[in-house]
Formats: C-alpha cells, sequence, structure tokens
C-alpha cells in the first residue's frame, strides 16, 4: 500500500486532501518560498476538522536553512503551540554554514517535539553530504525525510532516492517530494521502492473579484487574481495510480 501525504498551503487545502484520500497534510503557508510555519488559526481549526495526521511546518522564513538564535527561538515556540494543539507531528530541518545537518539544534527540537513524529524537510536536499546527512537524521530521531534526491524533480533524484531508500534499511522512511504527478508515480515506485510519496496536487483557483486593480501587485506573485489550493480528486487519482500495480 503506498501512502500519500499532501502539502497543504491552506486549511482548505487540507480538507481537500482528507477527501482525496490523503494519510496526513504537511500544513504550511508561502509555498511560493518553499513552505513557511501556517498561522495558528491555521494549526487549530486543521485539528478541529480533520481526522487525519497533522504536520505543520516549522520553518520561520523563506531562504536557506541556517538560522539565527532568535529564528531557532521562535521555532521552539512553535512546537510548543503544536504540541498544545495535540498536533501528529511537525516538520524541520536545520543546516550548518558548512552545509551539514545541525544535528545538535535539530536534536532539541525532536526532544522538544516528543511524543509527536518528526519529518525532516527538504533542507535534506541542501546538504553536502546525503549519506552522511541520512545517518545523521536517523541518530537524531527524526520518522521520516522528504527528498528530491538532491534535483529540481524527485523524478530526476530517483536514483538517488533509490539508493537513500536501500541505505535506510528500514530505520527511517525516505518520502519522494517535488513535482509527483500522475505522469510519473507510476515510474518513482518501480525505481525506487519507496511506501510514502508527498504531492501538493494542486489546481490554480481564479478570483471571483469583479474590480480588479492590474496597476499594482501586492506582493511577488505573478497573478494577484488566483492562488492555488489542492485537488481532492488530482489526490484521489495520484493514490489510485501508486496502488493500481
Amino acid at each position: 500500500m503506498i501512502n500519500m501525504e499532501v502539502c497543504a498551503n491552506s486549511l482548505e487545502s487540507a480538507i481537500a486532501a482528507q477527501k482525496g484520500g490523503a494519510i496526513r497534510v504537511e500544513l504550511c503557508d508561502n509555498l511560493a518560498e518553499g513552505g513557511t510555519t501556517p498561522s495558528y488559526a491555521q494549526i487549530a481549526m486543521a485539528k478541529k476538522m480533520l481526522q487525519i495526521k497533522v504536520y505543520p511546518i516549522i520553518r520561520p522564513r523563506g531562504g536557506d536553512f541556517l538560522y539565527t538564535q532568535l529564528e531557532f527561538e521562535l521555532m521552539k515556540e512553535d512546537i510548543k503551540i503544536c504540541k498544545s494543539l495535540k498536533c501528529d507531528g511537525v516538520v524541520i530541518g536545520i543546516l550548518k554554514a558548512d552545509g551539514s545537518i545541525d544535528k545538535e539544534r535539530c536534536k532539541v527540537l525532536v526532544e522538544l517535539a516528543s511524543p509527536m513524529g518528526v519529518t525532516f524537510h527538504r533542507a535534506f536536499d541542501m546538504s553536502n553530504d546525503f549519506e552522511k546527512a541520512l545517518e545523521d537524521i536517523i541518530e537524531i530521531g527524526c520518522e521520516r525525510v522528504l527528498s528530491s534526491g538532491g534535483e529540481s524533480s524527485a523524478l530526476k533524484g530517483a536514483a538517488t532516492l533509490a539508493k537513500l531508500i536501500e541505505q535506510s534499511a528500514g530505520r527511517i522512511i525516505v518520502m519522494p517530494g517535488a513535482g509527483i504527478s500522475k505522469t510519473n508515480i507510476t515510474e518513482l515506485i518501480k525505481i525506487t521502492d519507496a511506501i510514502e510519496f508527498h504531492a501538493s496536487a494542486r489546481h490554480t483557483s481564479s478570483s471571483e473579484m469583479q474590480f480588479k486593480n492590474q496597476k499594482l501587485s501586492m506582493g511577488a506573485a505573478a497573478d494577484e487574481f488566483s492562488h492555488d489550493l489542492t485537488d481532492s480528486q488530482l489526490v484521489k487519482e495520484l493514490i489510485d495510480l501508486a496502488n493500481s500495480n
């Protein structure tokens, strides 16, 4: 049985992920920046409204994964909030300046999160030595690691993902993510032997605004009058394809 985690950029997306058959959501905000910590309300209402597992990402900003002491303190506080809201787990990742896993800080976060589960996110793909990084992540106590094999998509990194899954030897789940789609999930399963996948399964939702001021932009988005949402039907189709063989 192949399980699907969905990267949900809102409560609405998380509800769609559950409807489509996902077993877990990585709840986040700002997907354009790779995902940042969602608001208290998003987390609290997700826990009230969902029956599947909720794992908020603990990431105070976009950009790299080298954090100041202040940012580290923010991450600890966000984990405490997630624990108080009875989340099932959290998603973390901290690197040192040389590209190695910051085991000391990550260990603090894993211990603080207990008994919640912990996933190590794609900061892994920015590390300087995948084999060592995997062993470090196992050592600090994470239950899974999300990775594209260090490439722009999981399909491009499939051979590396297969090696990491073999190296893991059941000690941790290596979960392919990045560009997972109906056109490649079957091939990825054959190449990697992965048992869990991570997808956003998004579609673009157009704004219902009748008046649109096109002379300015409120942010970096190319289109101010649309936003992405998880598509429950696409989630279902991905899961059906993954389990069709």
